[in-house]
């Protein structure tokens, strides 16, 4: 893979915000720090259990350009906010007030911004909130679905860690639980970590399955598992802060992150976050950060990832194994652009990468690719999600070195967005051809999988 420069990776913001669902009238706004000339906003349940919810809210800023933005809405009685990623809440009584963090501060005119929030409802009914403000102007077409598109989950997890910088678990390191865990287990053992940074590299080998990472906190970013390897010393797969083989392996909120900075170099070198070459992977309510080649998503994985947050520079999300991103962020975090994929599916492999109703996003504008075939043949789709003016709009695919875009399997289908433009360079499914790459297609295998 080539070498470039890296930055250190931006660290998120996102609060616990607990509140008591009461009824109250109207819209709760704060002042705005920029007016907002009109907006659109998507509001989905993408998950519900007993007394509780996840939801994502798409912003659309349909007016000028904002910097920082508050969007306020009033839920129906018998909901409230819990945890939120993505921005910061106040609420007064069911009123509620979402206000930018700093790594999202910025929508342009047409861009578009995701965040999500765990929830409090009453069991009994769970709809849509009927209207939202944009830093106190009404947004113009919201729209809502009670209905989740993910199957029901647990409530965000409590109690006491199995891993505890502090000494209050009984283990001080994450790889020290891993380490605990017999060879060839065959049951699930959950390793809950309490809040806090822990600077160390993670093997999870492939003797040991059916292992979970729980974050404690009320975020991701509560929960940190961060290391500075680069390929400049172990190459670019080995440069991991995290690498997982064993099988059915899970990771909840929490973040993995590679802080490796490329500015103290002058050539670049790859820093990966997460690698992963695991069969049956779910990571959910995670946050992948880094600069060039964050995610490697290896040969041996079929994985799903939902409401999850990944963001990167070049080719930050790369390699030969199947995954699904379901209502999932992904970020160029780089003003002047970069790619966002650089799969290689092997050409008998039906299925490689899918972006499943999730959103793109990027600090730049008409400056950043889709994907690039890191081998010919590549499979990459954007499906039903919404593209932002981050992406490159008449070109949104680029060749690597003799691999070309338009002998890979790069296309599209129901993209919404400014980004989302149809033309010659943007292949796009047609409805026949959508029945056959459903996320359910991606996952099933050979053995019927379906974490969905």
């Amino acid at each position: 893979m080539r070498q470039l420069v890296r930055r250190r990776a931006a660290a998120l913001l996102a609060v616990l915000v607990t509140t008591t669902a009461t009824a109250a009238v109207g819209v709760a706004t704060a002042g705005p720090s920029q007016a907002a000339a009109g907006c659109q906003v998507g509001y989905r349940v993408t998950a519900q259990w007993a007394g509780g919810f996840t939801a994502a809210v798409t912003i659309r800023n349909l007016g000028d350009s904002l910097t920082g933005w508050r969007l306020g809405w009033t839920f129906p009685a018998g909901q409230s906010v819990t945890q939120a990623w993505g921005f910061t809440t106040s609420s007064t009584g069911a009123s509620v007030v979402a206000a930018n963090v700093d790594w999202n501060a910025t929508i342009g005119t047409g861009a578009s911004v995701e965040a999500g929030f765990n929830g409090t409802w009453n069991g009994v009914t769970n709809p849509s909130p009927a209207t939202f403000t944009l830093n106190g102007v009404t947004c113009t077409g919201s729209s809502g679905s009670p209905t989740p598109t993910a199957a029901p989950t647990s409530p965000p997890p409590t109690g006491t860690a199995t891993v505890a910088a502090d000494g209050t678990g009984t283990y001080r390191t994450v790889q020290e639980a891993v380490d605990a865990v017999p060879a060839n287990n065959t049951t699930r053992r959950v390793v809950t970590i309490k809040p806090g940074t822990y600077r160390q590299v993670v093997r999870v080998p492939s003797n040991k399955p059916h292992i979970t990472f729980r974050g404690l906190g009320t975020s991701p970013a509560n929960t940190v598992i961060v290391f500075n390897n680069s390929a400049n010393s172990s190459g670019t797969s080995g440069s991991a802060s995290m690498f997982v083989d064993g099988s059915d392996f899970v990771a909840e909120n929490l973040t993995i992150a590679n802080d490796f900075d490329e500015g103290s170099v002058t050539s670049g070198q790859q820093a990966v976050a997460l690698h992963l070459n695991a069969d049956r992977a779910v990571l959910r309510n995670v946050r992948l950060l880094g600069d060039q080649d964050t995610f490697l998503v290896n040969d041996r994985t079929r994985a799903y990832v939902v409401d999850s947050y990944v963001e990167g520079t070049t080719d930050f999300i790369f390699g030969g194994g199947t995954i699904v991103f379901h209502a999932c962020t992904i970020h160029e975090k780089r003003s002047s652009g970069g790619t966002v994929t650089a799969a290689s599916t092997d050409a008998a492999k039906t299925y490689g990468f899918l972006f499943y109703r999730s959103t793109i996003t990027g600090t730049g504008n008409n400056n950043t690719t889709l994907g690039r075939p890191w081998r010919q043949g590549a499979q990459v789709l954007y499906r039903e999600s919404t593209l932002s003016g981050t992406v490159r709009n008449a070109q949104p695919w680029t060749n690597m070195g003799d691999a070309t875009w338009q002998n890979a399997r790069f296309s599209e289908y129901r993209n919404t967005g400014p980004g989302a433009t149809v033309n010659g360079n943007r292949p796009q499914l047609s409805d026949a051809q959508a029945a056959t790459y459903t996320p359910q297609r991606y996952l099933a295998g050979t053995d019927g999988w379906n974490p969905l």
